[in-house]
């Protein structure tokens, strides 16, 4: 699949602030099954500063410092990306026990972005829940590999789980979610995170891009489409990281657009920084994911 992705993010502040410095996460990092072109960024007003840099993670961020007072933020990113299926029978692949790849994750030597070392402890936001730890016990029990772990995982909390966007906000720790059994995507990625984690499994949280299909019969409305966070769980060096989306309990395949990846939602998120000044803000987000050629067949 191919699509062109545009994500437009305002942020209008009940005071002006002064000083602000932003960090942005929109320029997809590299993916192995993706290609990006043609990725351009517009912020407004236009900033005293911006850098490019990768990292920490794997995540491109933007650094912007705007000097003067500014009452309202305004943020435009678009690129064109190419998504191509992973193996159609990824799912019955063979991959190593959960024992063995957690001893071969503690073992390895890749401290780079894509090696299994940099997630297999806990993160600020996915810190160790002996509670959920103690409810994947059961479900892990029968897991021959660790996708069957994964494919355990991902269905028990998509069926468990009930998606409700008012029920928790970007920092609901992990465990308030759990035990609420609501929440949406960053925290369904969470909770199977720390659970992967807490067995071993050196376990990532993606954020990206989801195409969402209209009712039948309906347009496709444009800026209608979210962005989007799966788990990403490491499968030995010859499969490496395969994503599981268990909000909607699938492997992540064409409709999953990569932007990056880190420990937890803090590592990845899309926008933050800091500013000189007080009051309330409001944030609204647009997001287009248009398909520009169909799957043949």
């Amino acid at each position: 699949m191919i699509y062109d992705i545009r994500h437009k993010t305002r942020v209008d502040y009940a005071a002006p602030v002064r000083l602000a410095r932003f960090n942005l996460r929109l320029r997809p990092a590299p993916w192995p099954t993706q290609s990006v072109s043609d990725f351009r960024l517009a912020v407004a007003p236009v900033p005293w500063s911006m850098e490019e840099e990768a990292g920490p993670f794997l995540v491109n961020r933007s650094r912007l410092f705007i000097r003067e007072p500014l009452d309202a933020l305004e943020v435009e990113s678009s690129f064109r990306v190419e998504v191509r299926a992973p193996d159609p029978e990824l799912a019955l692949a063979k991959t190593p026990s959960v024992a063995e790849i957690g001893a071969r994750a503690a073992a390895h030597r890749d401290l780079s972005a894509l090696g299994p070392a940099s997630y297999i402890y806990p993160s600020s936001m996915t810190p160790l829940s002996p509670e959920i730890v103690g409810w994947a016990g059961p479900i892990l029990a029968g897991a021959r590999s660790v996708m069957d772990a994964g494919l355990a995982l991902m269905h028990a909390i998509h069926d468990e789980f009930t998606y409700d966007g008012s029920a928790t906000t970007a920092e609901t720790p992990p465990l308030d979610a759990f035990r609420a059994r609501h929440g949406v995507c960053q925290d369904f990625a969470h909770v199977m995170i720390v659970a992967a984690r807490g067995h071993g499994l050196p376990a990532a949280y993606v954020s990206g891009y989801l195409r969402t299909l209209p009712p039948p019969g309906q347009p496709r409305l444009v800026g209608a489409d979210a962005t989007h966070a799966w788990a990403a769980l490491w499968c030995g060096d010859a499969l490496g990281w395969v994503g599981f989306d268990p909000t909607n309990a699938m492997l992540a395949s064409t409709d999953h657009v990569f932007t990056a990846m880190g420990r937890d939602y803090a590592d990845v998120a899309p926008m933050d920084g800091v500013f000189h000044g007080g009051g309330g803000q409001t944030v609204a987000v647009s997001v287009d994911v248009a398909p520009v050629t169909e799957p043949v067949g």
